[in-house]
């Protein structure tokens, strides 16, 4: 943890410093502490980077948990916001909001971001369950999938046919932490705030549910709670998300594995109450990685971060896919 964490504070600051205009690391200590070598530098500092580099490690942090969390409420390693529809859910609600109902602020259609949330949970949670074998990890992925392509059908047929959701869409549906200034993240900080705090509460039940629905209810977990409880995180977590920064896939599906794989190396196994602070640590470092990347290979443009995070987690998720399919056979 200490390491993922100073590896999170030095991205922090490479974040600050690099982009199309690059700042000396003693220039950003003397803007930090009040000096600013010049207002063109302390502009580019506290009204781009700072903002930007904030939002990329709170939004980071939310569909990191967020992921993790689906995962052990499924028992499905493949579980993520994008994968099992969260995420396109959100997307479709705000496009929605904006060409059906003329939302134009950010508090308006965050909350149509939830209820889109929710509602595609619902919907992949209840095609998952169809059948004699019940939420077996494949057929929640297949239904995720499947609700997946049909919400983001259903997102192109609306912005094809409204002008100004086409022209928001077109950039935010990509995931990007540009053009985002500190009030975007005051209004979402308390939705964040609420989803965080059920998400760490939710751990030691998340761990006796790793034993098993039996075992857990006979240790005392009233599962129908602990699983609403945690529905109500994910829900918060990447709706606010999604509503800002764009539908940012697959962090949430390899973050938790990359967290896995410290806590075993670490002695610690599969514990919720570390895996969860782990998956909050590494997401953050990993968005703001492929956030500079995207900032410094194209210059003076850039490449979303979104599209990066998606161009390694594919392949990864290929990977995953396969592994199972060998240890099924």
């Amino acid at each position: 943890m200490a390491l993922v964490v100073a590896l999170l504070v030095l991205l922090s600051v490479l974040s600050v410093a690099l982009g199309a205009l690059n700042v000396p690391l003693g220039q950003v200590v003397r803007s930090v502490l009040g000096h600013p070598p010049s207002r063109l530098v302390d502009n580019v500092i506290w009204s781009v980077r700072v903002p930007r580099t904030l939002l990329g490690l709170t939004t980071g942090a939310a569909l990191g948990m967020s992921g993790a969390l689906m995962q052990a409420l499924t028992r499905n390693p493949l579980a993520d916001p994008g994968i099992l529809g969260v995420s396109a859910g959100a997307s479709f609600a705000i496009v929605v909001a904006v060409a059906v109902f003329g939302v134009g602020s950010l508090y308006g259609y965050v909350w149509f971001a939830f209820a889109g949330a929710f509602a595609a949970s619902v919907l992949v949670f209840f095609l998952g369950r169809l059948g004699r074998s019940g939420a077996t990890p494949v057929k929640l992925a297949l239904s995720g999938v499947a609700v997946t392509s049909m919400l983001s059908s259903l997102t192109s047929a609306v912005v094809l046919t409204d002008q100004d959701a086409l022209d928001r869409y077109r950039f935010w549906s990509a995931g990007s932490l540009a053009d985002k200034d500190t009030g975007d993240l005051l209004r979402i900080l308390p939705f964040l705030a609420v989803g965080a705090v059920l998400a760490l509460a939710s751990a030691p039940a998340l761990n006796s549910m790793a034993l098993g629905d039996d075992v857990a209810a006979s240790l005392g977990r009233r599962l129908g709670l602990v699983r609403l409880q945690g529905v109500t995180a994910v829900v918060l977590l990447t709706g606010a998300s999604v509503a800002v920064i764009g539908p940012v896939v697959f962090l949430g599906l390899v973050v938790p594995h990359i967290a896995r794989l410290l806590a075993q190396f670490a002695g610690i196994g599969p514990d919720y109450r570390w895996l969860l602070p782990l998956s909050a640590a590494i997401a953050p470092a990993l968005l703001l990685a492929a956030d500079i990347l995207g900032r410094t290979v194209a210059r003076p443009t850039e490449i979303q971060a979104g599209v990066l995070v998606a161009f390694l987690g594919g392949p990864f998720f290929i990977a995953l896919v396969r592994r199972r399919k060998l240890a099924e056979v």
